[in-house]
């Protein structure tokens, strides 16, 4: 047992760079050795989801009171009020580029876990066992769809808030004075309206995540 404690942290980081190689058999079976298997897997990598989606959340938060702040702008350090919007909008793409690579990992674990339970159940001889691992199955399937269609909405929802926070920081690049600020309110209204819908569909998909967490222990 203390052999195997010592061989953890090296088989766990073999693990992850197969998993990044895109080599999964080996990948599960270097977790595998350690107990590891798909479902825990996808527990760990919805929990991962779910916080990177609260990372997230918080960051366009801080954009949205950042937008609010530049509305209020009167004159002043222009250039100061559009570096630092930069920096937030800058910061958001980092937040969701990572919110849509945790999402990919999920979908792609929890596509190998169901192939394989279905496999397995073909497997078992006895009918009445056999009647409870596919209904098992079925219902952590139709938990796992729930969950993955809160996780696409949230997604789908960032994309439209970046782009017109995109605009909205080019525009000012261009444009650094308070007339040309002062003419953004009407758009920076629509983008804050934008950024408290996406937060809304974040907190369904946390949610949701916390939900098919808590069914999975």
């Amino acid at each position: 047992m203390k052999k195997l404690l010592c061989l953890l942290p090296a088989l766990l980081v073999a693990a992850l760079i197969l998993d990044m190689t895109g080599c999964s058999t080996v990948y599960y079976a270097a977790y595998e050795k350690v107990g590891i298997y798909k479902r825990d897997l996808l527990k760990k990598r919805v929990i991962e989801a779910r916080d990177d989606q609260q990372a997230a959340q918080k960051q366009f938060k801080d954009a949205l009171t950042r937008l609010k702040e530049i509305t209020k702008f009167d004159g002043g350090e222009a250039e100061r009020a559009y570096r630092s919007l930069k920096s937030e909008y800058d910061d958001c793409v980092k937040q969701a580029d990572t919110v849509r690579g945790r999402i990919r990992a999920v979908e792609s674990v929890s596509s190998d876990l169901f192939a394989e339970w279905d496999k397995e159940n073909g497997e078992i001889s006895t009918p009445s066992l056999q009647s409870a691992s596919r209904q098992q199955l079925a219902t952590t399937r139709q938990r796992y769809e729930e969950l993955h269609t809160a996780l696409v909405n949230a997604e789908q929802t960032m994309a439209p808030v970046l782009r017109q926070f995109n605009d909205y920081v080019l525009y000012l690049k261009h444009n650094l004075n308070a007339q040309a600020i002062a003419s953004l309110k009407g758009e920076a209204t629509s983008i804050q309206s934008e950024i408290s819908r996406l937060i809304e569909q974040m907190n369904k998909s946390i949610a949701r995540a916390d939900e098919f967490v808590k069914q999975m222990q």
